[in-house]
Order: structure tokens, then C-alpha cells, then sequence
């Protein structure tokens, strides 16, 4: 019974086997089991479907021209390798594709191409791999930067006893910048309210004016600072005239 694996369009993503086939498969009939009707990889018309209806031998497509698959490689019991190529002399041949049949599955075998398109997909795709998983331990945090966060880090960090470390919310420069705002602003706008304790209800500061104060207060005030007034010094006299003699 015949079976076709179709995993994908491309043949090479497909194989067929003819279970029948495979306790009596030799190198004599290796091709007429490649001929099947069922086969995916056989080519209706090629020479050698020609020969088989004539029912002549396999040595008369040396003498035709076209398509033919002959039998390339065996290595008994298991593997048969049989290429696909173009007659266009008796001695010249332009080999299409190469078809290993293991343990009575037929494959086809990729091209020098599509080897090298997959091994570059699946580089790519590794290295892709490697990129993404670099980047998720990667961390950001704008007042550390840039720094990696790995599993065995983390591993680590659960094993040791958790410290509380506090966090910086600013830099020493902000905090500095920050405090000659507010002092700036505390001088050109004095506060109206102040708190005598923590959770009490603010109270209005009271700003007293030169024109509310006593006039007992205001003596004294001025008493003050003429004490601290240092007295004017007295005038210096000028030295004596001096008189010419009589004679």
C-alpha cells in the first residue's frame, strides 16, 4: 500500500512509500518501484516510461534524447540512490535531481541551494534567538542606566536574606537645585501659615507693623539705638597764631 508524507508544496518537504514493495526491494527492481503511479517523484514523461511501454531494455536510453532516471548508487539492503537527468547525447547528460529511497521511503535530496538557504535561515534564526533572550535581561532605570539582570543573579538574590535598601529618590545636584528654588521662592512669597506641629491645624503668622506697635515700644526702640550710637566727638581746636616781636 502506498503512502505520500506531504508536510509541505516543496518536494523536498514530502516522502512515499509502497509498503508492498519493501520486503522484496532489490537493485533489479529499484526502478519499477520508483515508477509507481503513486509516486510524487516520477515523471510520466520521461524516456524511461517510454522504454517500459515498448517494453524494451534500460541500455536503449543511451541512444534517446530527454528526461530518464537511472540507478546511481546501492548500498544493499537499505539505501538506493537514483538521479533525474537530462539526456541530450549518448554521452552527454545534464543532471535535475538526485532521490534516495532508506528502508523503502523515498526522499529527494536537496540542492546545493537549499542547503545553504536553510543552514543561513537556521544561523539567522539562532542568532535572532540569542538577540531576544539578551534582551530580556536587559534592564533601564533613568537614575541607574543600563545594566543586565540575569536568572542565576536573581537566583542568588532570592537565596540571600533580603536587606531593605532604600532608594535615592534624587541626585545630590537635583536636591541642591531644588532647595535654592524653594528658598527663592520662600523669600519672595513668605508663608501666611505655619503648622506648630505635626497634624495640628495651621495657624496664620501674624506680621506686625511699625504702625500697631506702642508708643512706649517705639521710645524704648529709639532709647536703644541711641545708646549704641557712639556720641559725636568734640571739634578740635586750631593751634595758636603765632604773634611777630616788637622790637
Amino acid at each position: 500500500m502506498a503512502s505520500v508524507d506531504l508536510r509541505a508544496d516543496n518536494l523536498l518537504g514530502i516522502s512515499w512509500v509502497d509498503s508492498g514493495w519493501v520486503p522484496i526491494l532489490n537493485p533489479g527492481n529499484v526502478l519499477d518501484y520508483f515508477s509507481e503511479r503513486s509516486n510524487p517523484f516520477y515523471d510520466r514523461t520521461c524516456n524511461n516510461e517510454v522504454v517500459k511501454m515498448q517494453r524494451l531494455t534500460l541500455e536503449h536510453l543511451n541512444q534517446m534524447v530527454g528526461v530518464e532516471y537511472i540507478l546511481l548508487h546501492v548500498q544493499e539492503p537499505i539505501l538506493y540512490i537514483i538521479r533525474k537527468q537530462q539526456r541530450q547525447s549518448p554521452t552527454q547528460v545534464i543532471p535535475l535531481a538526485d532521490y534516495y529511497i532508506i528502508a523503502g521511503v523515498v526522499y529527494q535530496a536537496p540542492d546545493l541551494g537549499s542547503v545553504i538557504s536553510s543552514r543561513v535561515l537556521s544561523a539567522v534564526h539562532g542568532i535572532q534567538s540569542a538577540f531576544d533572550e539578551a534582551m530580556s535581561y536587559c534592564r533601564y532605570h533613568p537614575s541607574k542606566g543600563y545594566w543586565w539582570n540575569f536568572k542565576d543573579q536573581e537566583e542568588k538574590e532570592k537565596s540571600k536574606p533580603k536587606s531593605k535598601k532604600k532608594e535615592e529618590p534624587s541626585s545630590f545636584f537635583q536636591r541642591q537645585r531644588v532647595d535654592a528654588l524653594l528658598l527663592d521662592l520662600r523669600n519672595k512669597f513668605p508663608p501666611t501659615y505655619y503648622q506648630p506641629k505635626p497634624g495640628e491645624k495651621p495657624v496664620p503668622v501674624e506680621v506686625k507693623k511699625e504702625s500697631d506697635l506702642p508708643p512706649e515700644t517705639v521710645k524704648q526702640e529709639e532709647r536703644e539705638t541711641a545708646s549704641k550710637t557712639p556720641a559725636p566727638a568734640p571739634p578740635s581746636k586750631p593751634p595758636p597764631e603765632k604773634r611777630a616781636r616788637l622790637q
